[in-house]
């Protein structure tokens, strides 16, 4: 998706604490993802081309709120949040293994088909709890610390100005993110021991 065009800041920080202190200064009241695990951090490096497939196929629509996700080389995992008639429901989406978790006695068999399976819930708890369970959290991001959950246009929108246009950032491990209407930043964990901190944010020129 092309997007306006966008201006870019980038900075480092050899602190944890400053480098959240600055990534939540800079986020606001935006909607904000966060690594389940703050030592291992979220896997960027397939992130782009999960948003782009799934998008693709109608597994994920733009106006999904993402409450939860996990993308590994082969597999990803998410919760979303969408309308269904007059309510809102919390879905999720996961590879079908051959010994999947046990079925959530809070939620209702969406779909079973070849690599997916799908189950709808009326809150987001129990939805969060089975996205955990079947995943254990391993390089995971959840929805915190938020008044909402991000819309999934947005962040297709900014991951594509974050990683795929020229000066993008290094795929690495995400440690949190947050996406709106008119921008996006997101803080990576030190690609080496010795290593500082990276922000970068991108934003529609004013």
């Amino acid at each position: 998706m092309t997007v306006p065009a966008t201006s870019r800041v980038v900075r480092t920080f050899e602190d944890r604490a400053e480098a959240l202190a600055h990534f939540f200064l800079r986020a606001g009241e935006a909607p904000r993802l966060l690594a389940y695990d703050d030592a291992v951090g979220c896997p960027m490096d397939q992130a782009l081309a999960a948003l782009e497939w799934t998008g693709a196929v109608g597994i994920l629509a733009a106006d999904d709120l993402l409450h939860a996700a996990q993308i590994a080389t082969d597999s990803a995992a998410a919760v979303v949040e969408r309308k269904q008639g007059d309510q809102r429901v919390y879905v999720y989406f996961g590879p079908q293994t051959e010994a999947p978790p046990a079925d959530p006695y809070e939620g209702a068999l969406l779909h079973d088909e070849p690599g997916v399976r799908a189950y709808t819930f009326g809150q987001r708890v129990h939805a969060i709890a089975h996205f955990l369970r079947a995943t254990q959290g391993s390089g995971a991001v959840l929805a915190m610390l938020g008044r909402r959950a991000p819309e999934l246009r947005h962040i297709r929108r900014w991951m594509q100005a974050l990683f795929a246009a020229p000066g993008a950032a290094q795929p690495t491990q995400l440690l949190a993110a947050w996406f709106a209407t008119g921008g996006a930043g997101c803080l990576f964990l030190p690609a080496q021991p010795d290593a500082q901190y990276t922000y970068h944010e991108v934003a529609i020129d004013s």
